[in-house]
């Protein structure tokens, strides 16, 4: 029969009594699955409910630790399903990325306020050019067709939007906006 013989229990009941003894090695596989030991435990008890809701369905005559391996990685499989589903990852895969750089966000959102009221400031035309081309990512066709101008105005539009919104440095004068600032180091 094998190494693992004496886990084909004979009914339902001593079925229960071998999950137990199966601990440690639905520990190990759920480890090797999950790669953290917290999301490993986790697993092993969402299997282990699952199993035991299902046990009607566990033929006496099989192996117990091969179905409850596979209802292991049926667990497994629909929660990382689930994860792609709503786009998801764990925190663990990016401990880099587990602290915020306070200067940089705080300095990213005052820009991005800089750059959306120097935006708000400009003239119609060249606020819906850059919105169509820029934001959008239409073509320089498509946008002077949604306009209802020629292309050589959309190309002048943009040319001069552009211009005026890097063309804002910082200075002594409050009224200037700077919309590119050096990167603190």
């Amino acid at each position: 029969m094998g190494r693992f013989s004496e886990l084909v229990p004979v009914s339902h009941s001593e079925a229960r009594g071998q999950l137990v003894a199966l601990l440690p090695r639905l520990r190990r596989y759920a480890l090797v699955l999950e790669r953290s030991p917290d999301a490993a435990e986790d697993l092993v008890q969402a299997s282990l409910e699952r199993a035991l809701a299902k046990l009607d369905q566990w033929q006496p005559d099989s192996h117990l630790d091969r179905w409850i391996f596979q209802i292991m990685k049926s667990v497994w499989l629909n929660k990382r399903r689930g994860a792609v589903l709503r786009q998801t990852e764990n925190i663990d895969d990016h401990p880099n990325q587990m602290s915020v750089d306070g200067v940089g966000v705080a300095d990213a959102k005052l820009t991005l306020t800089e750059v959306r009221a120097a935006f708000e400031n400009l003239p119609e035309g060249e606020r819906q050019a850059l919105f169509l081309v820029s934001v959008e990512g239409y073509t320089y066709k498509e946008a002077s067709e949604l306009l209802g101008v020629p292309i050589s105005t959309l190309v002048s539009r943009l040319v001069r939007g552009r211009a005026t919104l890097m063309g804002m440095q910082p200075g002594p004068d409050p009224g200037n906006v700077a919309l590119f600032r050096p990167k603190a180091d």
